[in-house]
């Protein structure tokens, strides 16, 4: 079976494929002190506690924080006996051309979103990712990564807001009853909703201007939904859509091997 880890700035995604779907998935905090061992008690309780027996024999990376990586990758060696492919690393293969500026280091997020986007949906994509930033990416007819544009994610601007003015307390993103907030909270969460809803709107009108092609805007991430219960921002919205991409550039990779 194949370990697939996302690991992101403020979580990491733990999620096991058996080969033909993902039997499960788990989340943690990331923190880059917690040891192999650590992640071995948590990931094997929850495995015990659904009733999981799973032969991990295989595991895949994706990490925008570089400093975890080298204990997942002794998690994979101490306790499942293998080397793990990571992504962004010279020796991990992609099934798809990053055109981007000559010596510009992308994230692999970004990679295997845009490699699930195109398997799934085709080119001509926009994907927006609502996780520690907000990243929209774009793929071109070709499945090619061709840049994108980052913005500061949701909870970052309520952290912003929260530790920055005094006045202005932690408040969680929710839809509002009105724009017009009538207390401080509703306040602030019609800023972050509305404004959100606004800055997706128009920068994938600028995106699609720009390219001067109809291109289909698919979501993922934990806001995704909420923003799309409201207005159709998204053709499509994948909660796995990282995950299947690990899949795929692991998949890809096994076939290149195999035929040296």
């Amino acid at each position: 079976m194949l370990l697939t880890i996302d690991c992101g700035n403020t979580n990491t995604i733990f999620s096991i494929w058996d080969g033909t779907r993902f039997v499960s998935t788990w989340r943690t905090a990331t923190d880059h002190q917690r040891t192999a061992d650590q992640y071995f008690v948590w990931l094997s309780t929850l495995m015990s506690l659904q009733k999981i027996k799973a032969n991990i024999t295989d595991v895949i990376i994706s990490s925008t924080v570089p400093r975890v990586v080298f204990n997942l990758r002794v998690l994979s060696d101490r306790y499942f006996n293998t080397r793990p492919i990571v992504v962004g690393k010279s020796e991990c293969k992609i099934p798809i051309d990053v055109r981007v500026d000559s010596g510009t280091a992308v994230g692999p997020d970004r990679i295997v979103n845009s490699v699930a986007g195109y398997n799934l949906f085709g080119g001509n994509l926009i994907i927006v990712d609502f996780g520690t930033a907000t990243t929209f990416d774009v793929v071109d007819h070709d499945g090619a990564y061709v840049g994108g544009v980052i913005a500061p994610g949701v909870n970052l601007s309520l952290q912003a807001l929260h530790q920055m003015a005094a006045a202005l307390p932690h408040v969680d993103i929710a839809k509002p009853e009105k724009v017009i907030g009538r207390n401080t909270v509703s306040c602030m969460q019609s800023g972050v909703f509305w404004g959100y809803i606004g800055l997706v709107k128009e920068i994938c009108k600028k995106i699609k201007e720009e390219k001067k092609e109809a291109m289909r805007i698919v979501a993922t991430g934990g806001l995704a939904p909420l923003l799309q219960s409201t207005e159709a921002l998204f053709e499509d919205v994948e909660e796995n859509l990282t995950m299947h991409g690990l899949r795929l550039i692991f998949d890809y990779n096994i076939k290149s091997i195999d035929s040296l």
